[in-house]
């Protein structure tokens, strides 16, 4: 009977250890941020290729979540993808994040890694709020370098007439009433990692209802999303939740009006809901392209890699378009946007 105790508590110590990460991949480097904290980043693609991709991944993931769009454009772009810091195989902060510090750390990523030549930004999630955080405080880049945006399965911080509880809870957070709670989480966070159960069938299930749709049935997929979701600690969790919740970037949508944008959501995206791709496509006008996939959920970067990278690509030969023909209007995809948007209903 004390053996098989003693099974049982060795069992839960190792579920309590987030699995371990593997060999850095080819082309992998450091970015050296102004504070000293270090990213992991990595470089691929064709070297001399006059554009460059750069792709930022979403919240509590890390670069792997773009592997498949890495491989398809690697083709025909330079390529390059980080982890945030707090992610993945970056340094790890003690204190409390912004999504404006994951902002300034994109433009360094910029800055060290793509020094010069155009550049297209693709951004799921929380990637996506950090471009439209860095078309806010880095206007110059959107001005003089950016020259094509994907924005897959985020937000801009609309107000959705249909969201009562979700709007309720937007408005708690920009007021800073939620902070008192979110500094109790951060202070526990420590002893609650020491206990946190990883691998469980509810955590399997939960990633399967809240970040997959009824159509994204791969298990495969759920489970490497499951293990990438596992992967931060708590103290991740809690450092930056405060600041998405509060999430507001429809400033930064004016400076993307100039460029071709692809905006790409889910029908049954539960975290960042499919109104929101909807506003921000309705708000930049004729230069944005909304495609909504049926049946896809939050991740669809991984679930559906056939649509989105056939996105991206024309997103890219939308932005080759722009550059032989600079001063040409942004004239794209209306059809397909607007019929798309009618079809669907929340």
């Amino acid at each position: 009977m004390g053996g098989l105790w003693l099974l049982n508590l060795v069992r839960w110590a190792r579920r309590t250890r987030p699995e371990p990460l593997p060999e850095a991949p080819a082309g992998s480097t450091t970015v050296t941020m102004r504070d000293g904290t270090v990213l992991h980043a990595q470089v691929g693609g064709v070297e001399d290729a006059p554009v460059t991709v750069v792709m930022v991944h979403g919240f509590l993931a890390r670069t792997i979540e773009f592997d498949m769009q890495w491989n398809s454009l690697g083709h025909r772009v330079r390529t390059v993808r980080y982890d945030h810091r707090s992610h993945g195989r970056s340094d790890h902060n003690a204190g409390p994040l912004k999504v404006e510090d994951l902002a300034d750390d994109l433009a360094q990523v910029i800055s060290q890694l793509v020094p010069d030549g155009p550049v297209v930004l693709i951004g799921h999630s929380m990637g996506g709020m950090t471009v439209l955080t860095l078309a806010i405080h880095h206007r110059d880049l959107f001005d003089e370098r950016v020259r094509g945006v994907a924005l897959l399965a985020t937000g801009a911080g609309h107000f959705i007439s249909s969201h009562s509880w979700e709007n309720a809870f937007r408005w708690i957070s920009r007021k800073g009433l939620l902070g008192p709670a979110l500094l109790a989480l951060r202070l526990a966070a420590p002893a609650l990692e020491q206990i946190r159960p990883r691998r469980t069938h509810v955590m399997r299930w939960s990633t399967r209802k809240v970040c997959f749709g009824t159509g994204d049935i791969d298990p495969a997929t759920l489970a490497m999303t499951h293990q990438l979701l596992e992967e931060p600690s708590l103290r991740t969790l809690t450092s930056l939740q405060g600041s998405l919740l509060r999430n507001d970037t429809r400033h930064g949508l004016p400076a993307l009006k100039n460029v071709p944008v692809l905006v790409m959501t889910g029908t049954e995206d539960r975290l960042t809901r499919p109104e929101h791709s909807v506003e921000m496509a309705r708000d930049l006008g004729a230069g944005a392209t909304l495609v909504m996939i049926p049946g896809a959920g939050h991740v669809l970067n991984q679930t559906r890699p056939v649509q989105v990278n056939a996105e991206l690509h024309r997103l890219l030969d939308r932005v080759d378009a722009a550059a032989d023909h600079p001063h040409e209007p942004q004239r794209h995809a209306v059809t397909k946007r607007i019929d798309l948007a009618k079809a669907w209903r929340p």
